[in-house]
C-alpha cells in the first residue's frame, strides 16, 4: 500500500505568526538608548547660551562691557564682504548702506585719472592704399601699391606671405559694399585708381 507522506514547511504556525514583525529585546534596549542620545543631543543644541561670565570666590558674575571693548572712533569703517551677485550702495556699502569703503574719500574718489599719451592710430594696409592712390592719381596694381606703401613707411606687413592678395581683396570688398562712394576704382583687371 501506498503511504501517503505529509510535507511540512518546516516552521511551526506560531514561529510564522511571530516571526519578521518581532524585535528581539536586545535590539529594543538599543532603539531605546539611541532615541536617548539624540534627545539629548537635541536639548543641548536648543538650549540658550549664557553670557561669559567670571567665577569670583565661587559665585558666577557676568562680565560688563569695558570701553576697551568699545570700537575705536578713530579706526577705519571695515565693510563686510559682499557675497556673489550682492548689490553695493553708493557709498560702497552693502545694499545702499552709509559705510563707505576704508581708504576712499570723496576727494579721492573724484580725483582725475592721469591720461595715457595718445598713441598715433596705426595705418591700415587698405587706408594706406587708399592714400598712395590719391597723391600718384596714377592707376596701380595691388603688388605695386604694396611696394609703394613699405616704402614710405606707412604700413609694413605683420610677416603675411601674400599682402598684395589680401589688399586686392579688401579693395573688391569696398567697391562691393559701398559702391560708388568707395575710394578705389578699378579701370583694368587688377588696376585701380582713386575714386574722386
Amino acid at each position: 500500500m501506498a503511504s501517503s507522506k505529509k510535507k511540512s514547511s518546516g516552521a511551526s504556525p506560531s514561529a510564522k505568526s511571530s516571526g519578521k514583525h518581532a524585535t528581539p529585546k536586545s535590539s529594543e534596549k538599543l532603539l531605546k538608548a539611541a532615541r536617548a542620545e539624540i534627545g539629548e543631543r537635541i536639548a543641548k543644541l536648543e538650549a540658550p547660551v549664557d553670557p561669559p561670565a567670571h567665577v569670583l570666590n565661587g559665585e558666577a558674575t557676568p562680565i560688563l562691557a569695558t570701553a576697551n571693548d568699545a570700537p575705536d572712533a578713530n579706526a577705519s569703517p571695515t565693510t563686510p564682504p559682499v557675497a556673489k551677485g550682492g548689490r553695493r550702495g553708493k557709498d560702497g556699502g552693502i545694499g545702499g548702506g552709509g559705510t563707505r569703503r576704508a581708504g576712499t574719500t570723496p576727494e579721492s574718489a573724484n580725483a582725475p585719472k592721469a591720461e595715457k599719451p595718445a598713441k598715433p592710430k596705426r595705418l591700415s594696409a587698405l587706408d594706406a592704399a587708399a592714400q598712395i592712390l590719391a597723391e600718384s592719381r596714377t592707376p596701380m596694381k595691388a603688388t605695386e601699391m604694396i611696394a609703394a606703401i613699405e616704402a614710405k613707411g606707412l604700413w609694413k606687413s605683420p610677416g603675411g606671405k601674400t599682402p598684395e592678395a589680401t589688399l586686392y581683396a579688401a579693395i573688391i570688398r569696398e567697391i562691393a559694399a559701398k559702391g560708388k562712394d568707395a575710394r578705389f576704382k578699378k579701370t583694368d583687371r587688377g588696376v585701380f585708381v582713386a575714386n574722386g
